[in-house]
């Protein structure tokens, strides 16, 4: 079994920065797909961003302001975000697949294990 719990959300102004990140226990590794997703009330869940090794896809929202990144050694994954606005105002999951797919996937329902979330709101 692997655990996610993500941390670092918070309360932030427009345009400012926060770093989120998901501490992995359990076995994980680099080869497997991490991701970054986002839900805000009344919609559905919203990929974010995701990676597999060197290979990183984000969605057209975050391209330019967010950059998803991992520490191996630390069993840690990040989502930097800058610049942020009223509009990424969400509870944000991290997910880990346990098939090593070349891709990672945009969907949420190929993900094994799943955060319980951290919020980030944005104020304008």
């Amino acid at each position: 079994q692997v655990q996610l719990v993500e941390s670092g959300g918070g309360l932030v102004q427009a345009g400012g920065s926060l770093r989120l990140s998901c501490a992995a226990s359990g076995r994980t590794f680099s080869s497997n797909p991490m991701g970054w997703f986002r839900q805000a009330p009344g919609k559905e869940r919203e990929f974010v961003a995701a990676m597999r090794g060197g290979i990183t896809i984000y969605a057209d929202s975050a391209k330019g302001r967010f950059t998803i990144s991992r520490d191996n050694a630390k069993n840690t994954v990040y989502l930097q975000m800058s610049s942020l606005k009223p509009e990424d105002t969400a509870l944000y999951y991290c997910a880990a697949d346990k098939t090593q797919r070349v891709i990672p996937s945009q969907s949420p329902a190929p993900y094994d294990y799943w955060g319980e979330g951290t919020q980030v709101t944005v104020s304008s």
